[in-house]
């Protein structure tokens, strides 16, 4: 059994794969460096390319004996204005600019908006946002197929640049026809999250868990401020959400971004569901080997507030340094955990258990790790369920995480704390126990001597049925066995 690949950090680091991290050669650096889950960005990879990179990971896994969590992100409505007559025009500050129906090629006064669901939603007011946010429009008059907006922030405008609508609830879907061939490719190469885009309401994850129908687990991206409206109710349809700081940023003033943060990060952990902080991280690192001290302190920020885990995109995708984006990633988790802060805001942040019994048993293991002074919990888990409850509190203590299924280790690879383990469900009380301590000994949480907690649910292989805790001594006999 591979253990040197056991991780000294709690947070978990999501590397985004792309052309700098291509070859099975470096996917494995990758994750040697401290990579535990692998993003596949459907807007840039080919679907017939995507079983060929899932089992390139596979086969990762197997030689390493770890398992690792696969994520496929849907690319989502791509929202474009169309063309112009010479290619781009020029539209000036305080000018007339009309979004229309009719396809003829654009110029300094029009251009043709090929999504009638947009002209039919605008209203006076609504802000229109091209280009990433270079071009700023405010709807002044509306009527059928067509919206007057006045230029707040002129400029060049060309050839089908990206459109936002920070105001505007669009009647679209957020699964296109691409997205729906990605997500079945993607479940049936055995994905293990599903990443979706352009949330703006529930509805838009539930139509992705319908399909995925358990074949894996859906991860809401909260990209846009619409969802923040409704954000209670998308965090309880989803499995886990994803701050997508890059299109937030485009949507509202960078400036409540940071807020918004905090909150998805809070309401995502106070509702047991895990969250992933991404975008921009260290960007610098796209092209240098060193980040900047600000993006240092922002991927520290994550780790404090306990976010699941933090994300790289270019930086491992088509950077320059993508080894060295994820080890400082790494080092930068790892020195956060060592602070005794950490713990304290970790702490303060801690919600009141519900009126069930296995989150009472969840917190009775938190309350023995800290009584105790222990290192290690042993989950037996076959949904992945007592995992996530022990980690939602965040105990100082890893989460080892013993599953029947192979398919809930790996989607448990994204989870705070977790290290999973597949083997063989406990056959009794005292297996379940002696295996615990055999395993904590065997992956290195845990010497001759030490207690750890076993928690589990009996009887044996029945999901969601948490209901046992108890505590286990290390002996030479585990030693021996493991």
């Amino acid at each position: 059994m591979e253990t040197a690949l056991k991780r000294s950090r709690r947070t978990k680091i999501i590397a985004t794969l792309g052309p700098a991290s291509d070859t099975p050669e470096m996917i494995e650096k990758l994750f040697r460096a401290g990579a535990d889950v692998f993003r596949l960005n459907m807007s840039h990879l080919p679907r017939e390319k995507l079983p060929e990179k899932i089992e390139v990971i596979r086969t990762i896994e197997r030689e390493l004996r770890r398992p690792i969590a696969v994520l496929v992100d849907l690319q989502g409505p791509k929202l474009r204005v169309a063309a112009f007559a010479e290619g781009a025009a020029i539209i000036e500050n305080g000018a007339s600019f009309v979004l229309d129906s009719d396809p003829t090629p654009g110029d300094a006064t029009r251009v043709y908006l090929p999504h009638p669901e947009i002209l039919s939603a605008l209203e006076p007011g609504h802000v229109v946002i091209i280009d990433d946010g270079k071009l700023r429009l405010v709807v002044t008059e509306v009527s059928e197929g067509r919206a007057v907006t006045k230029v707040v922030v002129g400029g060049r405008i060309s050839n089908r640049k990206g459109v936002s609508l920070p105001d505007t609830v669009i009647p679209v879907a957020a699964m296109t026809e691409k997205d729906r061939g990605d997500l079945e490719a993607g479940l049936n190469a055995g994905a293990d999250w599903i990443a979706v885009s352009f949330v703006q309401r529930p509805e838009d994850v539930a139509e992705v868990k319908k399909v995925a129908a358990g074949r894996a687990l859906v991860m809401a991206k909260i990209e846009k401020p619409q969802a923040l409206t409704r954000l209670e109710e998308i965090i309880e349809v989803s499995d886990g959400l994803m701050v997508a700081r890059g299109d937030l940023g485009v949507e509202m003033p960078l400036e409540q971004v940071p807020g918004v943060q905090k909150r998805i990060t809070r309401a995502s952990r106070r509702m047991g569901k895990p969250v992933v902080v991404a975008t921009q991280m260290l960007e610098s690192m796209i092209t240098a080997p060193v980040p900047t001290r600000a993006e240092v302190s922002d991927v520290a920020t994550a780790v404090y507030e306990g976010a699941d885990a933090v994300m790289l995109s270019a930086e491992s995708a088509s950077g320059a340094f993508p080894i060295e984006a994820i080890s400082m990633m790494s080092r930068i988790a790892e020195q956060v955990e060592r602070d005794a802060l950490y713990w304290t805001i970790l702490t303060a942040q801690r919600s009141e258990p519900d009126a069930t019994a296995s989150d009472a048993i969840a917190a009775a293991a938190h309350q023995m790790v800290d009584a105790l002074n222990l290192t290690a919990i042993m989950a037996w888990t076959h949904s992945g369920s007592t995992a996530l409850r022990l980690a939602r509190s965040r105990p100082n203590a890893t989460i080892i995480a013993l599953t029947p299924r192979r398919e809930t280790a790996r989607r448990l690879a994204l989870c705070w704390g977790t290290h999973p383990i597949v083997t063989n469900d406990a056959s009794d009380v005292d297996d379940m126990a002696f295996r615990a301590a055999k395993f904590a000994v065997r992956e290195r949480f845990a010497d001759i001597g030490d207690r750890v907690i076993v928690v589990a649910g009996v009887p044996f292989g029945t999901p969601g049925a948490t209901n046992l805790v108890r505590i286990a001594f290390v002996t030479r006999e585990h030693a021996a066995k493991a």
